[in-house]
């Protein structure tokens, strides 16, 4: 590892630990050096909040003028709610940037490596773009998209099993991974289910983890708002809900959600509930990213509307049985292999007793 990388995995790592608390901005880490030693480093840490390079800048203070700067992203060119980091970094005097990779938003794309070059400083790009590219993946789906980027995750016995045939769940997979889903949870901004799983298990679908966490928007799929007042998602106003519905729902029946600050309802514009509709919905309200831990038939409609970009599948070495013991994907399935969803693993991990497979669709 020359140098530059060994700095640009600081500034990665950096980013990396704001992962889910930045939206709709990208995670960013910086870091500057100078004569050889690490004069500044910061993070993005909050929407509307200082960038990386500002934080990196304060902190090297007047040490900033002709060092380096390492950013993991390309450095912002434009006025939003923050100053362009661009100008701050010529302002600083820094004599060389190094850039991980370069900003898909419009806004940016080339134009804050274009700003430092024609101040006269050196740039140099793609030092562990990958690394620097898996950071943000969410991010670059929704500015490319203008929908949420969605994680879709299930547990499982090894048999394919999520329940018994007589509905018991609880607890499929052990401590460890049930905590490990907690943490996926303060990764992304919401959290959908269908009405069915309100119902049967009456979760509070909140961040649970020993530090606290970020609590992601409840979303309930619910065509006839069969929601149970008296359920968690109601009664804890920890987290917003957010529940959706077709458009035949009497108007008397939705107001007594009403009383509850934290509680909308949302009804869609027809009958039925699509997943297309509400993807672009939800894209329009700012959600950019969403955790699906649905039932069979939730989980279904999102593979079949080509809507999953990752999915998350906790295997515990249990074996249940039964032909009518539910699966985690229902609905009537496909007709031939060629049709079947195909995934290429990403990542293989042992969370005590139990295994999590990351995996994502073939391109």
């Amino acid at each position: 590892m020359n140098q530059d990388e060994r700095y640009m995995r600081t500034a990665i790592e950096m980013a990396q630990a704001t992962i889910g608390q930045t939206s709709p901005n990208p995670s960013v880490g910086a870091v500057v050096v100078k004569d050889g030693e690490v004069v500044g480093m910061g993070a993005h840490l909050k929407a509307g909040h200082a960038h990386a390079e500002v934080h990196a800048l304060d902190m090297a203070g007047r040490d900033a003028e002709g060092a380096t700067i390492y950013v993991t992203l390309e450095p912002c060119s434009h006025h939003g709610r923050t100053p362009p980091c661009a100008d701050r970094i010529v302002e600083a005097g820094i004599k060389r940037a190094v850039v991980a990779t370069l900003d898909p938003n419009p806004q940016v794309a080339g134009r804050g490596i274009k700003k430092l070059r024609e101040a006269g400083i050196e740039v140099v790009t793609d030092v562990l773009k990958e690394e620097a590219d898996n950071l943000n993946e969410v991010f670059y789906h929704f500015i490319s998209t203008k929908i949420p980027y969605v994680t879709l995750k299930s547990a499982m016995t090894l048999d394919g099993k999520i329940a018994t045939a007589t509905g018991e769940s609880k607890w499929i997979t052990g401590e460890e991974a049930r905590a490990d889903v907690h943490k996926d949870r303060h990764k992304h901004d919401a959290i959908l289910v269908g009405v069915n799983t309100v119902i049967k298990d009456q979760p509070r679908l909140t961040t649970r983890l020993p530090d606290g966490g970020k609590n992601p928007i409840r979303i309930v799929l619910d065509t006839h708002l069969r929601t149970p007042i008296e359920t968690p998602l109601i009664q804890d106003p920890e987290a917003p809900t957010w529940i959706i519905t077709g458009n035949q729902v009497d108007q008397v029946k939705k107001e007594a959600y009403n009383a509850y600050s934290h509680v909308e309802v949302i009804t869609m514009t027809s009958p039925t509930i699509a997943i297309e509709d509400v993807m672009h919905l939800l894209g329009e309200k700012g959600v950019t990213s969403l955790y699906v831990e649905g039932g069979a038939t939730v989980n279904d409609a999102f593979v079949r509307a080509g809507m999953v970009q990752q999915m998350i599948t906790y295997i515990a070495p249990k074996v249940i049985g039964g032909h009518d013991a539910p699966t985690p994907i229902g609905g009537q399935g496909i007709h031939s292999l060629e049709e079947a969803m195909s995934l290429k693993i990403e990542e293989v991990i042992h969370l005590g007793n139990d295994i999590k497979i990351v995996s994502k669709p073939n391109q």
